[in-house]
């Protein structure tokens, strides 16, 4: 089971921190991601970390301005957000696979939260 949380409202340039929680015996072995979908348009790669966290992977409309890293302590996996914009507005949603950690395709996926809203302001 996955728990997104962290999303809201923020200006233009500013940051947010998104958490994703997730509880289940073979959790701490999974590989994560986070991916996000506008409003009527389709869910899209944000970024993917390791189970053990030592490999991740961006989009390019994100790189350089998102982080996502993941505490194996607390089986939580965290997306910071940095320079937002209004094209960042979207529901962010993290997602679980127990197949390679580069996968970008949604499909490959097993398992995924509930989503949460950011609302970037220009």
């Amino acid at each position: 089971q996955l728990q997104a949380s962290g999303g809201g409202l923020v200006q233009a340039g500013g940051s947010l921190r998104l958490s994703c929680a997730a509880s289940g015996r073979t959790s701490s072995t999974l590989n994560m991601g986070w991916f996000r979908q506008a409003p009527g348009k389709e869910r899209d790669f944000v970024a993917s970390i390791s189970w053990s966290g030592g490999n991740t992977r961006y989009a390019d409309s994100v790189e350089g301005r998102f982080t996502i890293a993941r505490d194996t302590t607390k089986n939580t996996v965290y997306l910071q957000m940095n320079s937002l914009e209004p094209e960042d507005t979207a529901v962010y949603y993290c997602a679980a696979t127990s197949r390679n950690w580069r996968h970008r395709n949604i499909a490959m996926y097993d398992y995924w939260g509930q989503g949460t809203l950011v609302t970037v302001s220009s």
